[in-house]
């Protein structure tokens, strides 16, 4: 989820990365002109047709019911994709409860085709703040097999609720400093650890997971590639990309270190499609520019699945103080023209 950038970001500047993404990205990217609160000077984008998109409007049975309201809000039918998150306090919240599983695999079964996207935290306290020593034993302790049984557990769950199928971000935003399960204090350990869960979750009967390594963009506390654990374990690089830090454009957010730009380039290096499981505004305000240029990476780059953060400040649907980035959304994933 997002929180302050822990440091500041080199960037180019503004001319020098709009000439760079127009030559790096086929497709046309939406020029991202610094948000000023000005007249909206670029076209729309396109709708996202075969792009499976979300919103995550809460991880309870009530977050479930509100896909429908920001569904009908939006037009049509293009919300496919249920994305929730497992409490990350105690180990026997990751190994999830049929109170948390049971709506969402009604959900799943009302339309064949629908993703559950379930994120899954690799150590308990996630969001305790505990000392990188800590976080060290933890890791190393995952890595030989401390905490299997859980992860075991979870995976019985989720297949007896017919969530066997379901998109697994297990650790996400290991790069920065938020959750215990951080990778910087020992990223070999770390990655031994996630090989360690995939092996215990793969070894369910009933099965089809897949893995996706979601870092956030850019630097952050380590270099996230430092954390990647291998192809043989990983079905899809993610990368949580919100509208952060102030005054940061588009098209800097492409081409900043390790950013958008590099993201794809280091998918397509190893082979798997990309995703996006949280984006959405945040430290500028309420900036179709961004929203413009993320739904044109899409179209550009056509991600696995993509979900909106929906809730303030991030969201368009759940949050009010946006009226410009939702009417772009709303274009973008709203019924097509003349329907």
């Amino acid at each position: 989820m997002p929180r302050p950038l822990s440091r500041p970001r080199a960037a180019l500047t503004v001319l020098l990365a709009a000439v760079l993404v127009f030559l790096l990205v086929p497709d046309r990217i939406a020029p991202g002109d610094r948000h000023t609160g000005g007249a909206r000077t670029e076209p729309d984008p396109q709708p996202l047709p075969g792009v499976p998109s979300g919103f995550f409007t809460g991880s309870d049975e009530a977050g479930v019911r509100r896909i429908a309201g920001a569904q009908a809000w939006l037009g049509g039918d293009s919300l496919t994709v249920g994305h929730t998150y497992l409490p990350g306090d105690r180990w026997s919240n990751i190994e999830g409860h049929p109170a948390l599983f049971e709506p969402w695999a009604r959900w799943k079964r009302e339309r064949p085709g629908r993703l559950f996207v379930l994120n899954v935290p690799l150590l308990d306290r996630s969001e305790e703040g505990p000392a990188d020593a800590e976080v060290r034993t933890g890791l190393r302790g995952g890595a030989a097999g401390a905490f299997d049984r859980h992860f075991r557990v979870l995976g019985e769950r989720l297949v007896e609720h017919g969530l066997g199928d379901a998109v697994l971000v297990l650790g996400w935003e290991m790069n920065g400093t938020t959750y215990s399960h951080r990778c910087g204090p020992d990223p070999v350990a770390w990655k031994a650890y996630w090989r360690r869960v995939v092996g215990v979750l793969r070894g369910v009967p009933g099965q089809r997971f897949r893995f996706d390594f979601t870092p956030s963009r850019g630097r952050d506390a380590v270099v996230w590639p430092l954390c990647y654990p291998g192809d043989d374990v990983v079905d899809i690089i993610g990368m949580d990309a919100y509208d952060q830090p102030a005054g940061l454009s588009f098209e800097e957010q492409v081409t900043e270190e390790y950013g958008l730009e590099h993201h794809v380039r280091f998918a397509a290096a190893h082979g798997k499609p990309v995703s996006y499981p949280e984006w959405g505004l945040f430290r500028n305000g309420d900036n179709p520019a961004y929203v413009r240029g993320m739904l044109d990476w899409f179209a550009a780059h056509r991600p696995a699945y993509q979900t909106v953060t929906d809730y303030c400040p991030h969201g368009v649907w759940g949050c009010g103080d946006n009226p410009e980035s939702a009417r772009v959304l709303r274009r973008a994933l709203g019924p097509p023209a003349g329907l």
